[in-house]
């Protein structure tokens, strides 16, 4: 029996080689087109002030991402001094890029510096509404801050409800306290007692990872 030679042309050997390629990049292709985005959208905590960045919390739940081999990569959009008027200015231009979970992180600066409570409350809830108008199919996960004492009783408890309201009013995803087990305490803060310190960070993403676990 005679072989085919034209089975073994350099032809047929060229094409065979175009077929694998192309399958190559098709898979390269759909694998990174499966790649979600989960944006933490935030102030000094999330940008991870006085830390490095890869100390910060979010740089942690990448890892933690990576170590479950999970299709999700992390977008840092902390900006430090952020308020929650200057986040709502923003938010269109974070919005141009693909997101799947939006992680909103704010209103800290705004307690800090004695903005009216219902002027902090208004801006959170325009940005989760803005946020479902332009993404549809986003979830919007809310990070829940607490006010120090020193603030006043009565700011205090109207500032902490702000969260879990909205949380309830526009079916957000709360994590009920960013700074559980981490606000007020000085080994876990810097000397300012205001920012996490890298072992704060940590707890910080403790925090934050029991709550998004289950969605990813």
């Amino acid at each position: 029996m005679g072989l085919n030679k034209s089975e073994h042309s350099p032809k047929r050997k060229s094409q065979s080689l175009g077929l694998v390629l192309g399958v190559l990049l098709l898979v390269t292709w759909l694998g990174a087109a499966e790649t979600k985005t989960i944006i933490f959208f935030g102030d000094s905590l999330t940008a991870g002030y006085g830390v490095d960045p890869d100390e910060a919390y979010p740089a942690l739940i990448q890892k933690k991402i990576e170590a479950g081999n999970l299709p999700w990569r992390v977008v840092n959009a902390g900006l430090s001094g952020e308020t929650t008027a200057g986040g709502l200015r923003r938010l269109d231009w974070i919005l141009r890029q693909p997101v799947d979970i939006f992680f909103i992180e704010l209103g800290g600066n705004d307690g800090l510096r004695g903005v009216a409570t219902a002027t902090t409350r208004a801006n959170l809830d325009a940005m989760v509404t803005r946020i479902r108008e332009r993404k549809p199919d986003v979830i919007v996960v809310i990070a829940g801050m607490q006010m120090p004492t020193n603030m006043g009783p009565e700011y205090t408890r109207e500032f902490a409800a702000i969260y879990p309201d909205i949380a309830r009013s526009t079916g957000a995803v709360l994590v009920p306290f960013l700074l559980d087990r981490v606000g007020g305490i000085p080994e876990l803060n810097l000397p300012d007692g205001i920012h996490p310190n890298p072992q704060g960070h940590c707890m910080v993403a403790e925090n934050v990872w029991e709550v998004i676990r289950e969605l990813l």
